[in-house]
């Protein structure tokens, strides 16, 4: 072979062995390809998951939030009008007549009284509680009490009401008291209203 042909087989020797690995390279690049567009569409199923799922988070977030604000209107609405019940209550019961006045306060102190030896306080401008009243008092006592309750001189701003004392011990009988503890009854009973929706 004279070296003209023997330059020719080996260019085209090296032209076919380029050709072999130009193809093999096309198609490991195409392989490549394939696998990196899969992963990509994976990639892309995962993220559009994960963000309808922190969407989903999101608007759950936001319902809750709205329904506790909504609750919390609810809430301060009944405290409102639960401000103006007590009020109205309040002035009621100190602007009862006499006869209803004397018949309630006499059974919040047959209730009250303990011992039967304690004194009466009541508020420095009560004039339907006094000395003939409290006599009253005692003759319905009866005999399980000492029967001896007083009307004290010392009289303090409590409104309607009384507060019987004995010693150091004290118990507030006014209307301003019972009505704050009607009151966190009934607000505890809002509280739980709230919570369990």
């Amino acid at each position: 072979m004279e070296a003209e042909q023997v330059v020719e087989k080996i260019l085209a020797d090296a032209k076919a062995e380029a050709g072999k690995k130009k193809k093999e390279a096309e198609a490991k690049e195409a392989a490549e390809q394939a696998k990196l567009t899969e992963q990509l569409d994976e990639y892309k199923k995962q993220t559009e998951l994960l963000a309808k799922k922190a969407g989903e988070d999101e608007k759950s977030h936001i319902l809750a939030a709205a329904r506790m604000d909504i609750a919390k209107e609810y809430l301060a609405e009944k405290r409102k009008i639960l401000d103006e019940v007590f009020e109205q209550a309040r002035r009621k019961l100190q602007d009862l007549p006499d006869k209803e006045y004397r018949a309630l306060i006499k059974k919040l102190l047959l209730d009250a009284v303990e011992t039967g030896d304690e004194e009466v306080v009541v508020d420095t401008n009560e004039g339907r509680i006094d000395h003939e009243f409290i006599k009253q008092i005692n003759r319905e006592l009866g005999s399980d009490y000492k029967s001896n309750l007083k009307l004290s001189d010392e009289k303090q701003d409590i409104g309607a009401g009384f507060i019987l004392k004995r010693g150091k011990i004290k118990t507030n009988v006014s209307i301003k008291v019972l009505l704050e503890q009607a009151r966190k009854e009934l607000e505890i009973e809002l509280a739980k209203e709230l919570f369990e929706n």
